[in-house]
């Protein structure tokens, strides 16, 4: 199976030159399929490339962890100054980390016709027992494309955190999830020094406190408009 695509919206140039000289068109898959259906599924890809210096690089096989797409949610409660946060046991942290229960944001895996917000509404009630507002899209990244297709859709969220407490999360997925409701500055440290150590929840920390008055601006122009 030859497979050849093409994006031109990537083909573009940055001011210093560098990094898109290549498109979706540079690729030619020689074939794909499936090694593992399990709780998560297992797709071996065989392809070339266009190489930098020119011509088509040899056959290459990876091995690609399909996990289907994901949004995450960082709720904020604008008048306390404070986030929701959880925290759960996570064992692939176990090999690297003394302590495999990590302080998280929402997160949840986006299903068949579900949309990102319906995700975010969903996860933060599963998981936290809290109702958001003003969700606001920040970003979305890849979580690690030299061995997964999972993009992940960052979001952020008014809410009151006083509704937020417990213990939650689904018993049919073994889900035990503690609440937090933690002040602004201590998340903040929490990133520097370490304790916060997830991808998902430093990035969406650090994004909000590089956009934070633009976003709250945004917020308090939606109320006025109410």
């Amino acid at each position: 199976m030859s497979d050849k695509t093409s994006d031109s919206s990537l083909h573009q140039t940055t001011e210093e030159g560098v990094g898109t000289q290549f498109s979706k068109q540079d690729i030619e898959i020689i074939s794909r399929k499936n090694v593992f259906d399990g709780f998560f599924k297992m797709e071996e890809y065989q392809f070339k490339h266009r190489l930098f210096e020119g011509g088509w690089s040899k056959v290459v096989k990876r091995e690609i962890f399909e996990r289907g797409h994901a949004v995450a949610v960082l709720p904020y409660d604008l008048k306390r100054a404070e986030f929701v946060l959880i925290e759960q046991i996570r064992i692939g942290a176990l090999p690297t980390r003394d302590n495999p229960w990590l302080i998280e944001i929402i997160a949840g895996m986006i299903e068949p016709n579900e949309s990102a917000e319906d995700v975010c509404i969903r996860e933060a009630k599963e998981e936290s027992g809290v109702d958001l507002t003003h969700l606001s899209k920040a970003l979305s990244y890849l979580s690690s494309p030299g061995g997964t297709s999972e993009r992940l859709h960052i979001y952020m969220a008014q809410v009151d955190s006083s509704t937020a407490a417990g213990v939650h999360g689904l018993e049919y997925e073994s889900e035990d999830i503690k609440v937090h409701r933690v002040p602004e500055q201590l998340a903040l440290d929490w990133v520097e020094s370490g304790v916060i150590d997830n991808a998902a929840a430093i990035i969406a920390i650090q994004w909000f406190m590089i956009n934070k008055q633009k976003l709250l601006a945004e917020w308090r122009k939606a109320d006025d408009k109410q």
